[in-house]
């Protein structure tokens, strides 16, 4: 009696197979790509003041708060 759970050998491996199979890309590399398909450049200033303030955040607990409040 044959094993039904193995797969065919001969059968070459489908589209969805071969995408599972690939490095999926990093999320700086996703944002990019999303940027490039579907042309929203305005995202790209937002995205970067969103960091800076999360890196301001980041920073004003840490020994170089003295020198973050004086920007302001």
């Amino acid at each position: 009696m044959a094993d039904k759970s193995q797969p065919p050998t001969n059968t070459p491996p489908s589209d969805f197979e071969r995408q599972a199979e690939e490095a999926t890309p990093g999320l700086v590399a996703e944002f990019i790509d999303f940027l490039k398909h579907s042309k929203k450049w305005w995202l790209t200033p937002i995205i970067v003041v969103l960091l800076l303030i999360g890196a301001l955040i980041i920073l004003s607990g840490t020994a170089a708060a003295p020198f973050i409040y004086t920007l302001f």
